[in-house]
């Protein structure tokens, strides 16, 4: 059980499904209170409910698209105004599609790197300067193996992914001496529904279904890591070792798993 989390405030794009929606039931199951993030707020008001009833902390919920920069800082402030700050803030929202970049379309790339590159920097302005302040916080990141490792029909997808880990990397290091903690989650593919967008014909599911991470897990690894100084949560281990290995020997990385990135 992560001590240090209770009695703190998370906030979580994207947590109306999926690994967001876990990560928010295990802080609470460790005493922290929640702001839940997500377009949907039907969902939002019915996991907030569930988690006020089982686990008796405040859990706040407020209507997001991270794709509308004005509409972050408007709910940003908003929370401000409730709460007073987040202790703690987790960049889930994302989405991703598999296709060729001569496949994709334009409007494809924009709303990715809206989702995930965009509206996550813009969240984690609005957090920054308070936590900088209070010399307390840990902005949490959720990457990709893809951030890592590009391979064929992700390329818009890999992209955006090196974009956040790449900001992180930088973000980490410009508030290294204010006591924020900055962690980016590298996982591989996830048990959730992130793959009913990304994967429409279920190819890449039916290739990998066997190797696929138990999102509870995943968000018990997230949570247990809170307020520490992590650099990154690399998921799975044998994946990592492939993308270290990737970064060292990238030509022969390919040559030796090119049939393995094709099963998309």
């Amino acid at each position: 059980m992560n001590l240090r989390i209770q009695g703190c405030y998370v906030a979580i794009t994207g947590a109306s499904s999926g690994i967001g929606e876990k990560i928010a039931i295990e802080c609470a199951k460790q005493g922290a209170h929640l702001v839940l993030l997500a377009r949907r707020e039907e969902l939002l008001a019915k996991l907030s409910e569930r988690i006020r009833n089982d686990y008796g902390v405040s859990c706040y919920y407020y209507s997001l698209d991270v794709q509308d920069l004005d509409s972050i800082q408007e709910v940003f402030t908003t929370i401000e105004s409730d709460i007073g700050h987040i202790d703690i803030l987790v960049n889930n929202a994302g989405f991703g599609i598999f296709n060729s970049v001569l496949h994709s379309t334009l409007d494809e790339m924009k709303n990715m790197f809206e989702v995930n590159v965009y509206g996550l920097i813009a969240s984690t302005k609005m957090v920054l300067p308070t936590m900088m302040k209070r010399r307390k916080g840990h902005i949490i990141n959720i990457a990709s193996q893809a951030g890592k490792i590009a391979t064929p029909k992700s390329s818009l997808y890999s992209a955006s992914k090196h974009a956040v880990l790449g900001f992180t990397n930088s973000l980490r290091m410009e508030v290294k001496h204010h006591n924020v903690f900055i962690t980016s989650v590298n996982p591989g593919p996830i048990k959730t529904n992130f793959f009913t967008i990304a994967d429409k014909q279920g190819d890449y599911v039916k290739n990998v279904e066997r190797w696929m991470l138990d999102p509870d897990k995943v968000a018990r690894i997230i949570v247990n890591s809170m307020l520490t100084s992590r650099r990154e949560i690399n998921l799975p281990a044998w994946m990592n070792a492939g993308s270290t290995l990737y970064q060292i020997m990238p030509r022969l990385f390919e040559k030796l798993a090119g049939n393995a990135f094709f099963k998309k």
